[in-house]
């Protein structure tokens, strides 16, 4: 009789602790993600091969939070300097924060089209918190040849058409701001798209310079607390006296 008492009374333990525990959890068992690169070239020049590369430098909050690459140089389409990428999630608010940093970019890709165009600071960042995901891009000392200069802080998704004559043959987006499906936002500080197809093209393809994705925020997963801990060791304390005096009842009578 006493050890199915104790049985019973431990088994009764375990339950109002689980779910005290149980209340505690958030709805998202896990915070979100995060992640940055540097550079991603992926383009099919005319009468030249295909040229992949990246994503450089890559960053992630499941590892490495922090990347670097000292130059890249992609002959005929893109040249950098440092890449700094971090990606770095504050398990105590949930908070998750991606950045990536190029320096001294050029892009003799677009040299027939625009001259020569230099940006010496590239950077992307992305933030997500319990009250939503944002972006931006910063753009130092950049210069687009024929284009001229642009502004340091770009709109989200400004767009620039590339000509050569009265063809359109690439776009440049700027302070490229893509929501995804998950719920999670990307910044591409600088993307040129080739477009390929038209008459006088450079060929097809996208290269990407500083991109950072994060998001959504998830809360972290605390101890119990506040008033579904006292509710808990309360039902815990209801269930433990009555087993307790039965035990202490039943050794008396033997």
């Amino acid at each position: 009789m006493k050890s199915s008492l104790v049985r019973r009374g431990g088994l009764l333990a375990a339950v109002v602790a689980g779910v005290v525990l149980a209340g505690a959890a958030p709805a998202s068992a896990a915070p979100g993600d995060g992640s940055a690169y540097g550079v991603k070239v992926d383009v099919s020049l005319l009468g030249q091969p295909a040229v992949k590369a990246g994503p450089l430098a890559a960053a992630s909050t499941s590892g490495p939070t922090t990347n670097s690459t000292a130059q890249v140089s992609l002959t005929g389409i893109l040249t950098t300097g440092v890449i700094n990428t971090e990606a770095k999630r504050d398990d105590n608010t949930g908070t998750v924060t991606a950045k990536a940093s190029t320096a001294d970019v050029g892009l003799p890709l677009l040299k027939a089209a625009l001259g020569t165009v230099g940006v010496k600071a590239v950077e992307a960042v992305c933030t997500a918190t319990q009250a939503g995901v944002t972006g931006s891009t910063t753009l130092v000392g950049a210069n687009l040849g024929s284009i001229g200069a642009v502004d340091s802080n770009p709109a989200p998704n400004t767009q620039i058409k590339v000509a050569i004559g009265p063809v359109n043959v690439a776009t440049i987006i700027l302070n490229e701001q893509i929501k995804n499906p998950d719920g999670s936002l990307t910044v591409n500080a600088l993307h040129v798209k080739l477009l390929g197809g038209v008459v006088g093209s450079l060929g097809s393809g996208d290269v990407i310079v500083s991109s950072a994705t994060c998001g959504p925020a998830a809360p972290p997963m605390p101890l119990a607390s506040g008033p579904g801990l006292w509710i808990g060791l309360g039902l815990l304390g209801l269930i433990a006296v009555p087993v307790g005096t039965r035990i202490f009842r039943h050794r008396r009578t033997a």
